[in-house]
């Protein structure tokens, strides 16, 4: 049974909320501001966090921020406003995906379980792109021998650029791989996994090596020559 950490301010909502989503399965821990919020993660180490953008005290992009300063769980936020500004800085935070209010309980059911299926286990080889390895059934990756901490997204993105090196694939074909959905204007859900993804394998991530763009497409990944 998935456990998730629920933080939203709206007595409401977080109450709807917390009712669906434990009858469509799941445990669900809820803190009303993004302190309280800090706190539970710290005492509970839930599966996933679903996160409001507007809470009272520090926001729900700085409470991002510093759960990414230590910690790769995935997390989905809540917006009231489908602002492009908003949704852009939610995933510059480091946020894996997000969801417009109003919220249908079964449509978040349904994102929490695709984030959570990008972390699972796969029984194929490794594969060697320069000094990145990528094992997929251990789901580790590892740069000139050290371990990479990635967001279960992070890691799904690099796995299936992976599976078809020198290939191009547009945006819309990795958010169906990837996030399992392809809604118009979601391709900002890639866009930022990208460059989060690029900080951490490319050698200068400014003049990408490995994460090539393709112009008019979407992205490829490359064997370093």
């Amino acid at each position: 049974m998935p456990s998730l950490l629920l933080i939203e301010d709206d007595d409401a909502i977080r109450t709807a909320l917390e009712l669906s989503l434990t009858r469509q399965g799941h445990r669900v821990a809820t803190a009303a501001t993004g302190e309280d919020g800090l706190k539970l993660l710290r005492e509970q180490r839930p599966d996933l966090i679903v996160l409001d953008v507007m809470l009272p005290g520090i926001d729900g992009f700085e409470v991002c921020r510093r759960i990414r300063r230590t910690d790769q769980l995935p997390i989905i936020l809540l917006t009231a406003r489908s602002d492009d500004i908003d949704i852009v800085v939610g995933l510059e935070s480091g946020a894996d995906d997000y969801v417009v209010k109003p919220i249908q309980g079964r449509v978040l059911d349904a994102r929490i379980r695709a984030v959570l299926r990008r972390g699972e286990r796969e029984s194929t080889d490794a594969a060697s792109f320069g000094s990145l390895v990528i094992d997929r059934a251990a789901m580790t990756v590892t740069k000139n021998g050290e371990d990479l901490q990635l967001t279960p997204t992070e890691l799904r993105l690099l796995l299936e650029l992976s599976r078809r090196p020198g290939q191009a694939l547009s945006r819309q074909q990795l958010l169906r791989l990837v996030w399992e959905h392809d809604y118009l204007g979601d391709s900002r859900l890639v866009d930022a996994c990208v460059q989060r993804l690029r900080a951490k394998v490319e050698d200068v991530p400014s003049s990408p090596t490995l994460i090539r763009t393709v112009r008019g497409v979407g992205y490829r990944l490359d064997t370093p020559q």
